[in-house]
């Protein structure tokens, strides 16, 4: 199983060095991959604005966000910037999906909820369509730079849902489970049902092999840094209320903690595991990843 590390939800929005300086210790460490979640109406810095500077700093690890909120946002624009970064990149960008559910987000964008799912089924054909040199539209010519991979990234959908689940399997080339924040071993039992559903969808598709199975874990070394995390979820998830409050919000904050969690998703079959820190001190980077090089 390969493990990967997040951007923390909120970098410093006024200390820009963080963001390349974590991106930076990320590649140099044991990460496989570095992921970034997406809002709108929050404090959090744009995915795709933020992988494009990930991308010109690092050498080695994958760019993914966990996912970007695509039914806010135009296809063909989206085409155009992944593919800038997938090729910028020399191939290293994976590309995670999901329709959002946060009213809010809608709103500012302009964009209707309803129909999220059926909208989001047309972007993905939109972006596989640009991505394989074809055009956007009729009466629309082919929309460049080609990505490094013929084909486009590797494109993942996440969600909860029926509907979502049976997307990503027949849509995607694998399965985003984010972060739940409920404790390992409940975190994973979820995910393996999740991933049976994914799995059935992708069977009756008639698609070879599996799909890819990536998962997110809120984690932090240090009670301080677990407490900071657990202030990040519950202001990330501030749109449900009161219910916000009443999360019951599992971090592993210890070396042994952290390992048994990793075991636990490995032993389920996950591909890759993330690992999402919500405190944006870099000491976590280092501290994360000598615990993933002592496996």
């Amino acid at each position: 199983m390969e493990i990967g590390i997040a951007f923390p939800k909120v970098m410093p929005a006024g200390d820009s060095a963080r963001i390349i300086e974590w991106a930076e210790r990320a590649d140099d460490g044991p990460f496989s991959s570095l992921a970034m979640v997406d809002r709108l109406v929050y404090g959090n810095h744009d995915p795709l604005i933020v992988f494009a500077v990930a991308a010109a700093v690092t050498s080695r690890i994958r760019l993914m966000p966990t996912v970007l909120l695509l039914s806010l946002r135009n296809a063909a624009i989206v085409a155009k910037q992944v593919a800038s970064i997938d090729a910028v990149s020399g191939g290293r960008f994976s590309l995670g999906v999901g329709v959002g559910s946060r009213a809010d987000d809608f709103a500012a964008a302009g964009v209707s909820m309803k129909g999220r799912g059926k909208r989001l089924d047309e972007q993905v054909a939109t972006l596989r369509r640009i991505w394989s040199g074809g055009p956007a539209a009729e009466g629309a010519g082919p929309i460049g730079p080609a990505p490094a991979r013929p084909g486009g990234p590797e494109l993942l959908i996440g969600g909860r849902s029926a509907l979502a689940l049976e997307r990503s399997g027949r849509l995607g080339d694998g399965y985003v489970a984010g972060a739940a924040g409920a404790g390992v071993s409940n975190q994973s039992k979820e995910v393996v049902g999740y991933y049976q559903a994914v799995e059935a969808a992708w069977k009756e598709a008639g698609k070879p092999g599996r799909p890819r199975l990536v998962v997110a874990l809120s984690c932090a070394v240090g009670e301080y840094a677990a407490e900071r995390t657990r202030e990040s979820m519950r202001s990330y998830y501030a749109f449900r209320g009161e219910a916000a409050a009443r999360m019951d919000l599992s971090v592993p904050s210890t070396p042994e903690a952290i390992l048994d969690a990793i075991g636990v998703f490995e032993a389920i079959g996950a591909d890759e595991l993330i690992l999402e820190p919500g405190h944006a001190d870099l000491d976590q980077v280092d501290r994360l990843g000598d615990i993933v090089a002592s496996r």
